[in-house]
């Protein structure tokens, strides 16, 4: 089992002294997370998309990561693929030389985007963005492998030329796609790569978005393979607030998912801008999260749009996730029991103070990540 973190650069304020403070902050989390055991810091890819992501340039934050550690893994999850965003060659090239300076540290995720704020940005219409991106992510693999392109594709054209530098990983780093939805499950199966589930989904919802994956990967078909290094792997998306105080960290946690709920709601849906409540308990947040859950669900059924874990997986309130260590532990291990071969802590949600995200890196790093190595060696051990 992996335990690593992912971000979105998300905040409440927006002023540029709180923007900046915000990256240097990830930053020092990150190093501190290297110090407490975690094994991979991911980034995120959006742009145009105010208060629910401010990662425009993971590239970048990753680099500054990986030269400001040793250990600890980075991760693109995910690099969006439409050419005028990231052209397949540059993707390549700052693939190869972040994978090379790290010494062989990143994973790197491919996806499209989540919105039309995004493609629009960039020219596209997010509904005809499959095909494109399909053809480049077929496309960087065998440029990392081959170092050198020559490509005359339906959306991709690139004279010959030769790429570099060469990855320090052979053939290439770990591929990866983000998914939400069944069929991107069965994408990522069936073209033998690593899945990163990015909703907020349950045990119970990763349960059966992990049995679609691996049969869609022991069934896949040698010609569909995304690059030359099958990975097969399944990364859950954790939100967490872990805290000496449980009732604390369920009304920061809480109240950081509403802000993280209704921050997508927003951008994904044209539902009305994110907000802050310090006063309400944190049940009272759990109820806006099912109200907002209810809502979601009477807007797909009159726009006649069938109603999937996609769309609700925001407003799922994880209790255990919300507390102590020892709730950490249950709610981990339920989704261990899941399928999950990599728990993604996403502690920085809707201005979620850096004291309690450091809190809760100690309390994993010192309690939560040393229980399940201590399982893994003694399941080890009974097994020789």
């Amino acid at each position: 089992m992996k335990f690593s973190i992912i971000y979105e650069a998300q905040m409440v304020d927006t002023s540029r002294e709180n923007e900046a403070a915000v990256f240097h902050q990830i930053v020092d989390q990150a190093k501190y997370a290297e110090e407490m055991g975690f094994d991979c810091i991911w980034c995120v890819e959006h742009t145009a998309l105010t208060q629910y992501a401010h990662m425009s340039a993971p590239e970048t934050v990753l680099a500054f990561i990986a030269g400001a550690t040793s250990r600890i893994h980075v991760g693109h999850g995910v690099v969006c693929l439409p050419p005028a965003m990231n052209h397949p060659v540059k993707v390549a090239e700052r693939v190869a030389t972040l994978d090379v300076l790290s010494k062989g540290r990143l994973h790197f995720g491919m996806g499209k985007g989540g919105t039309q704020q995004e493609a629009g940005t960039f020219g596209y219409d997010l509904s005809e963005l499959g095909p494109m991106i399909d053809e480049a992510m077929y496309l960087v693999p065998k440029i990392l492998k081959d170092g050198f392109v020559e490509h005359d594709g339906t959306y991709i054209k690139i004279p010959a030329r030769p790429i570099h530098p060469a990855p320090y990983q052979d053939p290439h780093p770990p591929l990866y796609m983000a998914c939400t939805r069944e069929a991107t499950l069965l994408q990522a199966g069936g073209r033998g790569i690593g899945a990163l589930v990015l909703g907020f989904s349950g045990p119970e919802e990763i349960a059966k978005k992990n049995a679609i994956y691996r049969e869609a990967f022991r069934n896949r078909k040698a010609e569909d393979q995304v690059g030359y290094r099958p990975t097969e792997h399944l990364a859950a998306l954790c939100a967490a607030t872990v805290l000496d105080d449980r009732e604390k960290a369920r009304k920061v946690g809480l109240r950081g998912q509403r802000f993280f709920a209704e921050s997508i709601a927003y951008w994904y849906q044209g539902g009305p801008k994110p907000t802050v409540d310090d006063n309400l308990t944190a049940d009272d947040h759990a109820k806006v999260l099912e109200s907002g859950k209810q809502a979601t669900i009477a807007y797909l059924s009159e726009e006649a749009i069938p109603v999937g874990d996609e769309h609700l997986s925001n407003y799922t309130v994880a209790q255990d996730a919300y507390g102590t260590p020892d709730d950490c532990i249950r709610y981990v291990q339920r989704l261990k029991d899941a399928g999950a071969d990599e728990i993604l802590f996403i502690f920085q949600m809707g201005g979620i103070p850096h004291d309690v995200i450091m809190e809760s890196i100690r309390n994993i790093g010192e309690k939560v990540i040393p229980h399940f190595r201590a399982l893994e060696q003694a399941e080890a051990v009974a097994a020789e």
